[in-house]
């Protein structure tokens, strides 16, 4: 073989790999990129999504979340972590009745300091998740050495984004402090933290419909938590004296029917996304709209002495789409209605001393509250709740079960009480026969 057919070999072996290896550089750019769009698909790309509450409802948002056909991957005091993806945000957010927030994990991250913060964010590709003419807010949960206010920290966040978003867009985005359009949070304890999309925005403990709040009204959260700590079937009757503003029989009735917080609220922070697809929202709706269920013959039955109250309560459960479930009346708790042979539950809120009433005068209340279950419940259970043991004592009757929960900063107890028809050597009798 002659060395010019020898070098047109060479030549065209070596242009040969260099145009394979061209290519397969071409290919894996087209790779990345694809893998790129591909992660930057949130809202089909699945992370650790963490979902907060009040301390003590965990155990009833990871009973929701289970409902919903999610599988925790942990519970904690303040919330339950899952995977999933910002469309399954979208089903948590507009279903979960005791949760706070859901937050979709972008990035994990060590920090020493507020530098660090900046030094991390500002290289993440916000440019793909938040609109350049848009408005974000940045909310912070922080336990770091260096940092005494975390307006700081929430600052070097901001920053960090905005700075990103200019070069990258050349434009400088809104921000704010309320939480009406996109928002993110860090998690920063220690020198560990994580940074969040959060798909909620404003507080999902506030269920949108109760218009006239009341006196130191109980936040729906927990009074969802509450009703679903109870052995009610929701199909008994559910018997609420006291009732105030009407939260707790309000959202009784919302539970009863299966009719899911999404339906009074029009504004989240995923709605705030590059990205969005209100599709998504509205067959999640629809879905809203098609679980709501009747119950038929379901009584819930709230009584106050204070006409005030039964008037507010009544327009929070008008506007709640309840009200034609519940029978509303002004009257003593003493003489509240309890339909016989119902088998339900009798819910009650009283005041227990701590910004309403005076324990003093409150003992006496309370040791009706045991005379009325005694002589008007039997074969319901009973459940008290209160931020006052020692009150509860005057009730004097047994609790069979004390369930924990706290309202703001009180340390709370439901208190559950099995009140026999008859004697209890009776009724022991009756289950034999």
């Amino acid at each position: 073989m002659s060395s010019k057919c020898t070098e047109r070999i060479g030549n065209s072996y070596f242009r040969s790999v260099s145009l394979t290896f061209n290519k397969i550089n071409e290919i894996r750019s087209l790779l990345n990129a694809n893998f790129y769009l591909y992660l930057m698909s949130l809202y089909t790309t699945t992370a650790p999504i963490t979902i907060t509450c009040n301390k003590r409802l965990a155990p009833y948002v990871e009973q929701e979340v289970k409902e919903l056909g999610f599988t925790p991957e942990d519970t904690f005091v303040t919330g339950v972590r899952i995977n999933g993806t910002i469309n399954d945000c979208i089903k948590l957010n507009l279903n979960l009745r005791c949760a706070s927030q859901v937050l979709y994990s972008l990035k994990q991250f060590d920090a020493a300091n507020g530098d660090d913060i900046y030094k991390n964010l500002v290289t993440y590709p916000w440019e793909k998740i938040l609109p350049e003419d848009g408005y974000f807010s940045v909310t912070s949960n922080v336990l770091n050495p260096t940092i005494n206010n975390n307006m700081f920290a929430n600052l070097r966040v901001k920053d960090a984004i905005v700075d990103r978003l200019r070069d990258k867009t050349g434009k400088r985005p809104s921000t704010g402090a309320e939480l009406t359009g996109a928002v993110i949070h860090l998690f920063w304890k220690n020198e560990s933290a994580e940074v969040f999309i959060e798909t909620s925005g404003d507080s999902l403990a506030r269920h949108g419909y109760r218009k006239i709040p009341g006196r130191a009204p109980m936040l729906e959260a927990l009074a969802a938590a509450t009703i679903l700590a109870t052995r009610w079937d929701r199909a008994s009757p559910f018997v609420n004296p006291m009732c105030g503003s009407g939260t707790v029989a309000i959202e009784a009735a919302l539970i009863a029917t299966n009719t899911r917080p999404g339906l009074f609220r029009l504004n989240y922070a995923f709605m705030h996304l590059t990205g969005y697809d209100e599709n998504v929202y509205q067959q999640e709706m629809e879905l809203l709209d098609k679980q709501i269920k009747e119950v038929p013959g379901l009584r819930i039955i709230a009584t106050d002495y204070s006409d005030m109250a039964i008037a507010n309560a009544r327009k929070n459960a008008i506007a709640a789409g309840v009200a034609d479930l519940i029978d509303f009346s002004i009257c003593d708790f003493q003489a509240t209605e309890v339909p016989e042979g119902g088998k339900g539950v009798m819910f009650m809120n009283p005041e227990y001393g701590e910004r309403l009433g005076n324990e003093s005068e409150l003992e006496n209340t309370y040791t009706l509250i045991g005379d009325f279950m005694k002589k008007k419940c039997g074969g319901y259970f009973g459940y008290i709740f209160t931020g006052n043991l020692d009150l509860a004592k005057k009730i004097g009757l047994k609790a069979k079960r004390r369930i924990e929960f706290y309202t703001s900063i009180i340390d709370c107890r439901l208190m559950e009480y099995e009140l026999y028809e008859g004697s209890r050597r009776m009724a022991r009798l009756e289950e034999k026969d």
